[in-house]
């Protein structure tokens, strides 16, 4: 008896204590995260640079000028931590008054001018404001960047399409506005009905680049989720249910719902204010557009959403883009569409494979805009 009470004391402490040491974990990372991390390292690091660039001054002003101090201060301002970059500025502020002092006394040494302090304290002040928005915004004090990184994956990843079965081809090419990283299209695919079914959904968010990445991140996540988890005429009229709640300033976006039957090759295009697809008919030769008028995404509740049916015979491709491809300032929709087909026309002959990308920079190479492209192809 006296054992087993032993023994459960002895559990109930390592169960507080594996609390306490994962609570405490848990703490550190949201901290370190949050920017509040040890940053000593890195600031005793480049401390010691100043007195190394100050002597390197006084000794061959030169070729290493006082000014040269807004090297230590421009990287103080992107690894450390506010408070950290004041005391790293305090320093160099005091190296500035001891270079000016020693070269003072010296008539050979070139002197320290308003200039260079001027250069340092404008340095500084620009360095200090970034140091405190990326305490603001949460965004650590050394490798940053990995976290924009790894959302920028994360979007790659989920627009990354299933692999067909035999007899089919797929392919997905986008390009963000101004050459940017993040984009507002983005494209959520899943195989259904065990894997008969191919979903596709094609979205464009409002806005472009940027300004549109973190909605796009957000949508994305969520319509990955509902893809296969509703009956697919239920996916639309879900997806606009989620972005009316979200009650964004700019909270519309257009897509395309494709759901084709991979044994068949029936399809069903269910548009919600979204460019129509296009479909090269192999008897003909000929491109039709498969779309119908739906409403926007996020616009009003109650929207309804009426699918185009079609199918895909052997040889036939379709063509589903997002309007920056096809349509600008410049350029009406219908005029976009005839370009796009007629520089598709190109790869009839020799088939479809990779054209996504090339057709991208035919058509609309230039355009501020984001720009998406989706084949599928039945051999």
């Amino acid at each position: 008896m006296a054992q087993e009470v032993r023994v459960e004391t002895f559990t109930a402490r390592m169960r507080r204590k594996t609390h306490r040491v994962r609570n405490g974990l848990r703490k550190s990372a949201v901290d370190y995260f949050r920017g509040d991390g040890s940053d000593w390292i890195a600031l005793v690091a480049l401390l010691l640079t100043v007195p190394t660039i100050a002597a390197g001054t006084m000794a061959a002003p030169l070729w290493c000028p006082p000014a040269a101090l807004v090297l230590p201060i421009v990287a103080a301002g992107l690894l450390l931590r506010p408070a950290s970059v004041l005391l790293m500025y305090g320093a160099a502020a005091v190296a500035l008054i001891v270079e000016a002092s020693v070269i003072d006394e010296y008539e050979d040494l070139a002197a320290v001018t308003p200039g260079d302090i001027l250069v340092v304290g404008a340095v500084g002040l620009s360095g200090l404001v970034i140091a405190q928005f990326r305490s603001r915004v949460g965004v650590p004090w050394r490798r940053g960047g990995t976290m924009l990184f790894d959302l920028r994956e994360r979007i790659r990843v989920q627009s990354k399409l299933p692999a067909l079965p035999r007899g089919w081809h797929r392919e997905m090419a986008l390009r963000p506005a101004g050459g940017q990283s993040f984009s507002g299209d983005f494209v959520v695919a899943a195989r259904t009905n065990d894997g008969r079914t191919l979903e596709v959904v094609l979205t464009d968010v409002s806005g472009k680049g940027m300004d549109a990445a973190s909605r796009a991140l957000l949508l994305s996540g969520a319509f990955g989720g509902l893809l296969g988890s509703l009956p697919p005429h239920q996916f639309l009229p879900a997806a606009n249910a989620y972005l009316l709640r979200q009650d964004w300033d700019e909270g519309f976006a257009t897509s395309i719902h494709l759901v084709l039957d991979l044994d068949s090759g029936d399809y069903e295009l269910i548009s919600a204010g979204h460019p129509p697809g296009l479909q090269l008919v192999a008897g003909t030769g000929r491109w039709e557009q498969k779309g119908s008028e739906g409403p926007l995404l996020g616009v009003y509740d109650g929207a309804e959403f009426e699918p185009v049916k079609g199918t895909l015979n052997p040889g036939d491709v379709l063509m589903l883009f997002t309007d920056g491809l096809v349509e600008s300032a410049e350029r009406e929709l219908t005029e976009g569409i005839d370009r796009l087909t007629g520089e598709a026309d190109r790869y009839v002959a020799s088939g479809f494979h990779g054209a996504a990308w090339h057709l991208i920079e035919a058509v609309a190479k230039d355009v501020n805009d984001d720009r998406a492209l989706l084949l599928i192809c039945r051999d």
